[in-house]
């Protein structure tokens, strides 16, 4: 009896000490940075020590969300934050997207460190009153996740030149079209760090993953 306890014994202190090791083994290992996304150029540093890369960034922006107000990219200082294009009364592509946006944010419904703003695509209809009965429609918390309006012509650059959202050529006119389900993931230093397909379920769960390993970079640099 006494040699059967002792096994035992052995066997679950075998089994805690192999699990205290993966624990262990699985804090020592490395964070896995996300790549960077566009153009990049390489120039001497500052310091005239050694040379940085410049990394594509996002441009300046100005336009207004769904409670009138303006958003630019001050809105985004220092944030995470994922950008998508839709219009309101889009009935293929759009209410996935939405629907997949609303859960990504409930994710991070009191993390200030992380926002989203989708683009309409058809400023001429979506008015801001629209904006924002589709915003309460999906959940969105104002402050966090902000539905913007504007010039459909920087509207349409913005998605074409910085997100990178549309490969389409076009001139912001009126036969212009953008039709994207993709998301776009961009870090406090408006680097595109990410592309995902907003109708895929899966592709969001990695989109969830990768915003918060972009927040433990974050987190390491400051400790660093």
């Amino acid at each position: 009896m006494r040699n059967i306890i002792f096994t035992i014994i052995v066997i679950i202190g075998a089994g805690l000490a192999i699990y205290i090791g993966f624990i262990s083994k699985s804090k020592d290992k490395p964070l896995r940075y996300l790549p960077y996304y566009g153009n990049h150029e390489i120039k001497p540093s500052m310091s005239g020590e050694g040379i940085d890369t410049i990394y594509k960034s996002i441009s300046n922006f100005s336009f207004i969300d769904q409670k009138g107000k303006i958003v630019t990219q001050d809105n985004f200082k220092d944030k995470i934050y994922v950008a998508d294009y839709f219009f309101c009364t889009c009935k293929s592509i759009c209410p996935i997207m939405s629907e997949q946006l609303e859960r990504v944010a409930a994710q991070f419904k009191d993390d200030e460190e992380i926002k989203f703003i989708s683009h309409t695509v058809n400023p001429e209809y979506d008015s801001v009153n629209v904006l924002a009965d589709y915003a309460a429609a999906h959940h969105a918390i104002y402050g966090q996740w902000y539905l913007v309006t504007g010039n459909k012509k920087e509207l349409y650059d913005l998605a074409r030149d910085s997100y990178m959202l549309d490969a389409s050529e076009g001139d912001g006119g009126e036969d212009d079209f953008i039709h994207t389900q993709n998301f776009a993931l961009i870090d406090k230093d408006r680097h595109i760090r990410g592309y995902y397909d907003g109708t895929n379920p899966k592709e969001i769960d990695l989109l969830i993953n990768d915003i918060r390993l972009l927040k433990k970079e974050y987190s390491s640099k400051a400790t660093n």
